[in-house]
């Protein structure tokens, strides 16, 4: 190591102090083959072994610097590997393994990786669809090197009694490059530096009031990397975490029940499973759901299901930016009316350190802020964050990274980014901001009528029997027809031309839904993001909707 502990800026840092504080606690328990929960890691554990491979990863050129992709399942593995890179000062690259195909090769490319570290199955992929040809280094997870040039196993016993570990990252170092879900778009990758890691870090304690010796139940794994630095424990789920909708929850309460989980994380999806089943949770004091709007009608349910003295918090934020502004599930439905008349969705306060500005809604790259910018008090725009754990480049991207980011002179001399978060949405008189839908999946009818989504679904989804609606346009924006595509809740049988009349009637009812006068019910579900399973791929209903006779529901 170059520089002392204490002068590094790293994730890691944590590991080493809790390693000597708590050398017993477990750190995290992860399901065998089994399902029986009978592999574990106690903070000492993840502190030593992630020393040694760090030393082993060096041995083989993984150093400060190195840009690896790591293709690994939640696995202990995985969470070694990753503290480990984090120690080196390695660069860790990560890529949602749901995304189609095509689309994670042209990731894996653009990030230009110098090391690969997967499973046998990602070895073998990458092998034969020629993903990260530039990884000069291959090591494996499997038992044996095929495909690779070590296993992981191997890599850990070169470094073996090594000292301990931990680069001396500067706050402005590269700590990462993970690649957004693409649900509207091409995935981009997200540089994040180790001073974005270390702010999320304290944001998410000082938001949620986190206190070490929690025991944390987080379904999307890459937040099981936040547990270690915040001293708790992780109870990895037995689930597959790219289909959080299809997770069984009697696995989910097994877990909750065996091991007294007191907060757990999950998408809106998630929640829903959780509702859906009805089983209390009581030992659970605290609940986070992000990656959508959770529906009221889940957040009453979720309260009915968890003790009395329990919170259900819904931070807001982006892969660019997290968390951004926080709500908590009991103030949430005291909203739940003026979000069904057309608000929008209420997602908070900004949380501390953030400043959120709403601007003019333009598709246009802004080089430098002007506070001419600005919509006036209470009107729709792009939302806008800067703070601590905004990021400020996508990786290999200069064009998305014009489009997304501004640059702010402060009164100081200091400069600062502004990410633009693709969202629209308006603050209030009471500090708190409301979502309103994403900025590329506006409606724009004419030059005096845009539509939002999270505007004008809300009020369609009151219907008894629709479970989720979806505002597409059809042609052009400046001349789009703006149709509501629905899906029915499970097991209704209904006259389509007689909902279509009743959604109609319940548009008619508000100025801006009354706009709406085609709609279309899909014959299955959704399509959602891979990654929570519950933004709906409003571009695929689009260009579904397109296809759809419009006179009938006119």
């Amino acid at each position: 190591m170059s520089e002392t502990q204490s002068e590094t800026c790293n994730i890691a840092a944590a590991l080493p102090r809790l390693a000597r504080e708590r050398p017993e606690q477990v750190a995290m328990r992860c399901p065998g083959r089994n399902g029986r929960y009978d592999v574990a890691l106690t903070y000492a554990q993840l502190d030593a072994r992630s020393d040694a491979i760090a030393a082993g990863l060096a041995k083989r050129g993984i150093v400060r610097g190195t840009r690896t992709v790591v293709m690994v399942r939640p696995t202990p593995e995985f969470f070694l590997l990753m503290f480990a890179l984090f120690k080196a000062g390695a660069v860790p690259v990560l890529v949602d393994p749901g995304i189609d195909k095509r689309a994670l090769k042209q990731c894996l490319d653009e990030a230009k990786p110098e090391a690969f570290i997967g499973i046998p199955l990602a070895m073998m992929a990458r092998a034969l669809l020629g993903w990260a040809r530039s990884a000069r280094v291959r090591i494996t997870t499997g038992t044996r090197a095929w495909l690779a040039d070590a296993t992981l196993a191997d890599v850990e016993r070169d470094g073996a009694n090594a000292p301990p570990q931990l680069a001396g990252t500067q706050p402005d170092d590269v700590a990462g490059i993970l690649f957004t879900s693409g649900s509207t778009g091409v995935p981009k990758g997200v540089v994040y530096r180790h001073r974005h890691f270390v702010a999320q870090i304290e944001m998410l304690r000082t938001a949620f009031g986190i206190a070490p010796g929690g025991i944390d139940l987080p379904t999307f794994p890459p937040f099981a990397l936040f547990d270690p630095a915040l001293g708790l424990t992780s109870i990895i789920p037995d689930m597959d975490p790219t289909k959080p909708a299809l997770a069984d929850p009697r696995k989910l309460h097994a877990a909750i029940a065996r091991f007294g989980i007191t907060q757990l994380f999950g998408s809106p999806a998630l929640m829903q499973v959780l509702a859906t089943h009805g089983e209390k949770l009581p030992t659970v004091k605290r609940v986070t759901s992000a990656g959508a709007p959770v529906p009221p009608a889940v957040v009453q349910r979720m309260f009915e299901l968890l003790p009395a003295d329990a919170q259900l918090w819904t931070p807001y934020g982006a892969t660019e930016c997290l968390p951004v502004a926080v709500i908590e599930g009991r103030e949430l439905l005291t909203l739940r009316a003026r979000t069904e008349t057309g608000a929008g969705t209420c997602v908070g306060r900004p949380v501390a350190g953030n400043t959120v500005r709403i601007i003019r809604i333009s598709d246009d790259a802004i080089a430098g802020w002007d506070d001419a910018l600005l919509v006036g008090a209470g009107q729709v725009g792009e939302i806008t964050v800067a703070g601590p754990s905004a990021t400020d480049s996508y990786f290999n991207r200069d064009a998305q990274t014009a489009l997304a980011k501004i640059r702010e002179r402060l009164p100081d001399g200091c400069e600062r980014i502004v990410h633009r978060m693709g969202d629209l949405g308006w603050c209030d008189g009471e500090g708190r901001l409301w979502f309103c839908g994403r900025k590329s999946q506006r409606v724009v009818v004419d030059d005096l009528t845009t539509l939002c989504t999270e505007q004008v679904e809300p009020v369609f989804n009151t219907h008894p029997s629709v479970l989720r609606s979806a505002l597409v346009g059809i042609g052009p924006k400046g001349n789009q027809t703006p149709v509501l595509v629905y899906e029915l809740k499970p097991g209704v049988s209904v006259d389509i031309a007689e909902i279509n009349d009743e959604l109609r009637h319940i548009g008619e009812g508000f100025v801006h839904t009354a706009k709406v006068k085609a709609f279309l019910r899909y014959p299955k579900a959704f399509p959602v993001d891979i990654r929570h399973n519950a933004k709906i791929g409003r571009e695929k209903l689009a260009v579904w909707a397109a296809k759809q006779p419009l006179k009938d529901s006119e």
